[in-house]
């Protein structure tokens, strides 16, 4: 009777068993593998007179199979795709007539798969690029930087058939280093690509340093959800095979080399837009111009410099040599063996600034450990402060200069820690060269500006940048330029927002001197509020660095 009874109970489980699963199969549907797969293929292009096509080396696949969700088709030269309605056009750009054995797979619900192999014979191609597979892979392995320093090396443009205007960023070209300001973009320049010809097979690694930097539309891809331009956490590892083939775009012919660059596996080259082919618009032993169009907005055509040169030299200057420093320890008048003062209105300063400089111990001093700089509002309606300077007491080509201070606040207010070229009697400004190493204007709180004045880029026109930076009246912050042959760059407490390629083609490569004011009102700093009465600028110390 027990023997009966346990039978039964397993008769039973096997029965709720199997109805459970027959429930599972209605809500899952069929999970049988998909039958009866098909795959065929036509070469475009032909006709009695090519009967191998036409030479673009296009070739429809077509799969059907039932029960079939989805189909991917795996070729020879280590590239796939997964399509959904079953075809698909591929490019084979092997030269001249060949055949290629392309894997079939049909999946079905569930993840079961069906496969068969097709052959496509006889596909002619009549493209063949051996001067640009040499160039970008240095016919061995050849490594691709950002051309950081170059203007436009990130920029975009129309992607027109119909516009004139179709092979240039016209509407954005990055400025030299303008993305290295900011760490939301600096990762940018990070990038390492790599090209290695392996016989007739190009093959691409991209090192990112661990960043990408993503356009906004594709932020999500990151794991983001940022609605502009932005670096985030990425895996670019692994190797993805390059195809070259003829470009197929709107620029018109002989504006690009004509070749174009596909890579496998959803690969891409620094900026994410959503596109894995690149139309090589210049190409030579060192430089190379690329045109993507966007991915989710086929209206824009990027356009992306590289260089064989890293946008960062390995054999910078350190700079931790101590030379000079006054740390303002000693209470009283600013020594006089490091600093000038300078006196009046001077016209304005070339601002049409307000204030008239002075030596009075009300608007200028050492105090407390500090250089103290207060501007004031005096009796009658006008302004006084302080500007001093170390010319021809101190003045040096290179370095880093660090400046621990606290800034005034107040409508009106334009703190300044700067450096003019000490040749400014000689080559009239800006053809001396101006290096503003920290800028705020109390109509803007909290807002650090960092400029360069030159040539061509002057005044309401300065190469400049800025950054927020909270409570700068109410704590000291700390101020540096690193100023090298190669480059210039700005930090506040550490963070730099902004690098600037220096040349020859610039007037960085002399002496400079220091200076430290406060003006009120002018070009610059705006409207005075009428509500203001003094407020000062506190400089714990200034110090200088070279090699």
């Amino acid at each position: 009777m027990k023997k009966i009874l346990n039978n039964t109970v397993k008769l039973l489980m096997l029965l709720v068993l199997a109805t459970g699963c027959q429930d599972d199969d209605k809500s899952f549907g069929d999970l049988d593998a998909p039958a009866n797969l098909e795959a065929s293929y036509e070469i475009v292009g032909v006709t009695p007179e090519m009967p191998n096509g036409d030479g673009s080396g296009n070739v429809v696949l077509t799969a059907k199979a039932d029960n079939a969700i989805s189909y991917k088709f795996i070729f020879p030269d280590n590239t796939s795709a997964t399509v959904s309605g079953g075809i698909y056009t591929k490019r084979f750009t092997t030269n001249g007539i060949n055949s290629y054995e392309v894997t079939v797979v049909a999946y079905g619900r569930g993840g079961n798969a069906t496969s068969t192999t097709l052959l496509v014979e006889n596909v002619f191609s009549s493209f063949n690029d051996p001067v640009t597979a040499g160039l970008l892979t240095g016919s061995g392995s050849k490594t691709w930087y950002w051309a950081a320093a170059t203007a436009g090396h990130l920029g975009v443009g129309p992607n027109n058939a119909s516009d004139g205007n179709n092979t240039a960023p016209i509407w954005y070209a990055a400025a030299p280093f303008e993305k290295a300001g900011s760490p939301s973009s600096s990762c940018i320049y990070e990038g390492e690509f790599t090209f290695t010809l392996e016989g007739e097979t190009i093959k691409f690694t991209q090192d990112n340093g661990g960043a990408t930097f993503f356009n906004a539309g594709y932020t999500s891809v990151g794991g983001g959800n940022q609605t502009e331009d932005t670096c985030l956490p990425y895996d670019t590892s692994g190797e993805k095979v390059v195809l070259l083939g003829p470009a197929e775009s709107n620029v018109p012919e002989g504006v690009s080399t004509g070749t174009q660059m596909t890579f496998a596996d959803g690969g891409f080259m620094g900026y994410y837009i959503g596109t894995s082919t690149y139309e090589i618009m210049e190409i030579t032993e060192n430089k190379m111009v690329v045109r993507a169009v966007q991915g989710n907005n086929p209206a824009l055509a990027w356009y992306h410099t590289f260089t064989t040169q890293p946008p960062y030299s390995d054999d910078e200057p350190v700079y931790d040599n101590l030379i000079w420093s006054d740390e303002f320890n000693v209470d009283g008048a600013p020594d006089s063996n490091n600093w000038n003062y300078e006196y009046g209105n001077n016209n304005g300063w070339g601002n049409n600034e307000l204030q008239s400089y002075t030596d009075s111990p009300e608007n200028v001093k050492v105090q407390g450990g500090n250089l103290v700089i207060t501007a004031k509002k005096e009796g009658n309606g006008s302004y006084t402060s302080a500007r001093l300077n170390t010319h021809n007491k101190f003045d040096f080509t290179y370095g880093r200069v660090e400046v621990r201070a606290k800034l005034p606040s107040g409508g009106g207010t334009w703190p300044a820690i700067w450096m003019l070229g000490s040749n400014f009697q000689t080559s009239i400004w800006p053809a001396c060269g101006e290096i503003d190493i920290m800028e705020h204007v109390g109509n803007q709180q909290n807002t650090i500006h960092g400029s360069l004045h030159y040539p061509g880029n002057s005044g309401g026109n300065a190469n400049t940048s800025s950054t927020v930076v909270e409570g700068v009246s109410e704590e000291f912050h700390i101020y540096e330029v690193y100023w090298s042959p190669n480059f210039i760059r700005f930090y506040v407490d550490g963070n730099e927002f902004k690098t600037f390629a220096n040349t020859n083609a610039v007037p960085f490569n002399h002496d400079f001197f220091l200076i430290v004011n406060i003006a009120m009102g002018g070009n610059f700093g705006g409207s005075i509020d009428p509500a203001f009465t003094q407020s000062s600028m506190e400089i714990d110390y200034i110090k200088v660095y070279q090699e």
